[in-house]
C-alpha cells in the first residue's frame, strides 16, 4: 500500500489564520487521504499568531525562542491528541521541531536548545511517533570545530531517542544542510542518524545534484511543491524525477507533502500534491 502523509507547514496560513489547529489537521489529513501524520511542531500550540508563524517558520535559524517552539506540558492534552490521531487510524510518522537544533556558538545556547529537544522527545514518545526532525544548525560552509559538535550533540540524542522509542532524523533545511556534501558528511558520520528529504531546501544551483546524491538516504520526504498547470504538473519542480530517484533508492517510507501554494489554497495544493505523487508511482508501476 502506498503512504503518505502532509508535514504540516503545508498548512501554516490556515493555522496562522486560526483555521485549523493540531486536530484539524488530523481530520484535513485523514480527508485528504493519508496514512500518516508529520505535524511541524507549531501545531501544537494552543493559539499563535500568523506573524510568528510567518516570520520564525520560514527563517527556522533565528535567535529567540517564540511560545509555540514550546512543547505542550499539559498530559491531557496531549493525550487528547494521541486519541484523535488513534481514532483517525493515522499514526505520527515524524514530528518536525524547529529552534531545537544543535548548533549554537555558544555552549548555553546549545544547552537551551538541548533542553527543548528532550522535551519535544518526551512529546513525541507519548504519541507515538516513530520519528523526530532536529535541524543540525551552524554555519553554510560547517567548518570542523563546528562539524564536531554536531556530531557530538546529535550522537546524545541519538542516544535518547533509542530510550525513548523515536528515530532522531536530520533535514536538508538550512544552515550546513543546504549543502549535498555537508549532509552525506552528517550521515555516513553519525551512526543512526535518519535523513528527511526535502526537494527544495537545496542551494539553488546544486539542487539537481543534491537529489542525485542524497535521495538513496532518505527515510522520510518532503516534497515541496508551489504552483500547478491544468494536467495538474507542477510548474516549477520535477515532482516525478525525485520519485523515480526514491523508487530507484528503495525508498518504502510514507510520500510527504510540504506544499507552499503560491495562490494560497493549501488544502488544494496538497491534494493535488499526492495526486501527483500517486501518478508518478502509478506510471513506475508502483502500488
Amino acid at each position: 500500500m502506498i503512504k503518505f502523509s502532509i508535514g504540516s507547514f503545508s498548512f501554516h496560513r490556515l493555522l496562522g489564520d486560526g483555521k485549523q489547529d493540531i486536530f484539524q489537521y488530523i481530520k484535513d489529513c485523514k480527508d485528504l487521504g493519508c496514512t500518516h501524520l508529520q505535524p511541524w511542531n507549531a501545531h501544537f500550540a494552543r493559539s499563535t499568531s500568523k506573524e510568528e508563524v510567518n516570520k520564525l517558520g520560514r527563517n527556522p535559524g533565528l535567535p529567540g525562542m517564540p511560545t509555540w517552539c514550546l512543547p505542550p506540558d499539559d498530559d491531557a492534552y496531549i493525550a487528547d491528541i494521541r486519541a484523535a490521531a488513534d481514532d483517525a487510524g493515522l499514526p505520527f510518522e515524524c514530528i518536525a521541531v524547529d529552534r531545537a537544533h544543535i548548533f549554537e556558538p555558544t555552549e548555553a545556547q546549545r544547552n537551551e536548545n538541548r533542553k527543548l529537544a528532550c522535551l519535544w522527545l518526551e512529546v513525541a514518545e507519548k504519541l507515538g511517533a516513530e520519528s523526530m526532525r532536529v535541524d543540525a544548525g551552524g554555519p553554510q560552509d560547517m567548518p570542523d570545530d563546528v562539524f564536531k559538535i554536531i556530531c557530538e550533540g546529535y550522537a546524545d540524542l541519538i542516544e535518547r531517542g533509542f530510550d525513548c522509542g523515536v528515530r532522531i532524523i536530520t533535514e536538508n533545511h538550512w544552515g550546513p544542510s543546504v549543502v549535498p556534501e555537508n549532509v552525506v558528511k552528517l550521515l555516513e558520520n553519525i551512526d543512526g542518524l535518519g535523513f528527511l528529504f526535502d526537494t527544495n531546501n537545496w542551494l539553488k544551483e546544486r539542487q539537481d545534484e543534491a537529489w542525485d546524491m542524497c535521495a538513496k538516504y532518505a527515510v522520510a520526504t518532503h516534497f515541496k511543491t508551489f504552483e500547478f498547470d491544468e494536467e495538474g504538473e507542477e510548474k516549477n519542480v520535477d515532482v516525478r524525477r525525485a520519485v523515480e530517484l526514491l523508487v530507484e533508492a528503495g525508498y518504502d517510507g510514507p510520500w510527504g507533502v510540504e506544499s507552499v501554494p503560491s495562490d494560497g489554497d493549501e488544502i488544494g495544493a496538497a491534494a493535488k500534491t499526492i495526486a501527483l505523487i500517486r501518478r508518478s508511482l502509478d506510471d513506475l508501476g508502483v502500488r
